[in-house]
């Protein structure tokens, strides 16, 4: 699925990474853990969460995570943006649950990777 096609389905706004649009997502996870994303999100996966901190930025880095979308409208820190500009990982924001907007990515077709859940 390319993120544009994640963007719609979520009716999201692109925070970074609007040239990314393009990109193919491999598959989906989603939590509100730091601890969860180092341990059982997949590499290439888009993360969805309701944690809007540099630290979580980092930890999606290491993962090897695609994009973010947050979740709930929630707004991050202007530094995890800037985060997210310079290591190249797209963030989007939609006003959906975790649990909605998960849903409505697997409906679309989106599943989760070996690793992920």
């Amino acid at each position: 699925m390319k993120l544009s096609e994640i963007k719609d389905s979520l009716d999201a706004e692109v925070l970074s990474g609007h040239d990314q649009l393009d990109m193919n997502i491999a598959g989906g996870c989603g939590t509100d853990l730091i601890e969860d994303t180092l341990s059982a999100v997949a590499k290439g996966a888009v993360l969805l969460t309701g944690l809007t901190t540099v630290q979580m930025l980092r930890a999606a880095t290491i993962a090897g995570v695609s994009a973010i979308v947050i979740v709930r409208g929630k707004k991050p820190d202007p530094e995890m943006v800037e985060a997210a500009v310079s290591s190249g990982i797209p963030i989007l924001r939609t006003l959906h649950s975790l649990f909605v907007a998960c849903g409505r990515l697997y409906m679309d077709g989106l599943r989760g990777l070996d690793g992920s859940w």
